[in-house]
């Protein structure tokens, strides 16, 4: 039951390590805690982007084999998704959370210490993995919220969240010119370390629900994707936009440390403050779907991306490529507010399983693009990058452009009522 205290401030939330009612409300001190955790593990994830040059000089090897860099961390991500993230459903989510940290923490000081360029790949697929767990802290605090706050402390969360994503790439560059790469990771070792033990004292807990055993709920996931037509369809148009980011985000910084450029680390990540333009548009974003306007918005979202490529392809014209980046990235992120807001249409007991049947999407999605700007780069240059972007967002643009004609959505297709068993829609 939720308790006046809740309702005025989320403080009945129980101590540390207690376990916690549903529900009962969360203090804002916690919240806020939290969605500097969201932001903390997530730029994990981007740190390397604008490293990629000095990394590949410092370890001799080609672009292709140091891009794994970032595309094997967004498959360890996606791994993490699929494979560990369900066992929040199964066990103590502050049990699963604590340890994955710890264990993120002892990854990123072996990436830090890393003796050679497989050992750095090996260390961020682990990170990936270990970082998927801002996909049980997420859920978690939003059950811990009550009726009157839920909205508020899920969108700070993802504050929080894209901040971490916009000031990684910055961060990641400066470090790395006042003392190399190596401090990147030794500090984002520390600062996750740090962030275990305050999480191990701050966070609460939730009883463990019963029901499931582990093999059975992946598949119910593999069952949901197999049966929802809209759900597959938001999958495909997500992953296509994580992709298209990270084509971006992974060929850029070779193209901006080449001529006419030829900008160090840390000016290369100072491009990544222009991602400010895809965080600010995430509540426009979430209203427009309020109004009932999603699928047209998304329809334009998506052309924004494919003129993004465009506007790209003229790189030797500072101004285009800046005008290319804030356009690409209010296009993607854009769409992923919109996906996730249209999703959680289904049913409540099945949102943490569609949540991770699109986010793993997402983020195999993004592990495709990285892939691809490696391959293509060396291959085809910058304009052939730029090319396979706006074929990636034309891709999009169809399945959008489609959607009315063969899919409807969640509301439509999926029965109110939760079946006594885990089959069909569920």
């Amino acid at each position: 039951m939720t308790t006046e205290r809740s309702r005025r401030g989320g403080a009945a939330t129980a101590p540390a390590g207690r376990t916690a009612t549903p529900g009962s409300g969360i203090p804002r001190s916690l919240v806020l805690l939290l969605a500097a955790a969201c932001g903390l593990i997530v730029a994990n994830n981007y740190y390397a982007q604008p490293l990629l040059p000095d990394l590949q000089d410092t370890f001799g090897v080609s672009s292709a084999v140091i891009g794994l860099c970032v595309t094997l961390n967004q498959l360890g991500y996606a791994a993490g998704l699929v494979l560990v993230v369900p066992l929040g459903d199964l066990v103590s989510r502050r049990r699963l959370i604590v340890p994955m940290l710890a264990a993120d923490a002892v990854i990123l000081a072996a990436a830090a210490a890393a003796p050679g360029a497989w050992a750095l790949i090996a260390a961020l697929t682990l990170a990936g993995v270990t970082g998927s767990v801002i996909n049980i802290l997420i859920p978690m605090t939003a059950t811990l919220a009550d009726d009157t706050q839920r909205g508020r402390v899920v969108g700070t969360l993802m504050t929080g969240l894209l901040l971490g994503v916009l000031l990684a790439r910055t961060v990641a560059g400066a470090l790395d010119e006042l003392a190399g790469w190596r401090l990147v990771y030794a500090t984002a070792a520390v600062l996750i370390a740090a962030l275990t033990l305050i999480l191990y004292r701050k966070l609460p807990d939730l009883p463990v629900p019963p029901g499931s055993s582990y093999p059975r709920l992946l598949a119910s996931v593999a069952s949901l994707v197999r049966t929802e037509p809209f759900l597959r369809r938001r999958m495909a148009i997500g992953a296509a936009g994580f992709a298209a980011f990270q084509l971006l985000w992974t060929a850029l910084p070779f193209m901006l440390a080449k001529e006419p450029y030829g900008y160090s680390p840390a000016i290369i990540g100072l491009f990544g403050l222009l991602g400010a333009a895809g965080a600010l548009c995430a509540q426009p974003a979430g209203r427009l779907q309020d109004r009932g306007l999603a699928h047209t918005a998304t329809g334009l979202l998506l052309t924004a991306i494919v003129a993004s490529w465009a506007l790209l392809a003229g790189h030797e014209i500072l101004a285009l490529v800046i005008a290319g980046i804030l356009l690409l990235d209010v296009g993607v992120q854009g769409v992923h507010v919109l996906n996730q807001a249209r999703i959680y249409g289904y049913r409540p007991q099945i949102r943490s399983r569609v949540t991770t049947a699109y986010m793993s999407a997402y983020f195999l999605g993004g592990s495709a693009g990285g892939a691809l700007a490696v391959t293509l780069y060396p291959w085809l240059g910058w304009p052939g990058v730029c090319a396979v972007g706006g074929a990636v967002g034309l891709a999009a643009i169809a399945l959008w452009a489609t959607e009315r004609v063969r899919t409807a959505p969640p509301a439509e297709t999926v029965p109110p009522t939760e079946p006594a068993e885990p089959a069909g829609r569920d």
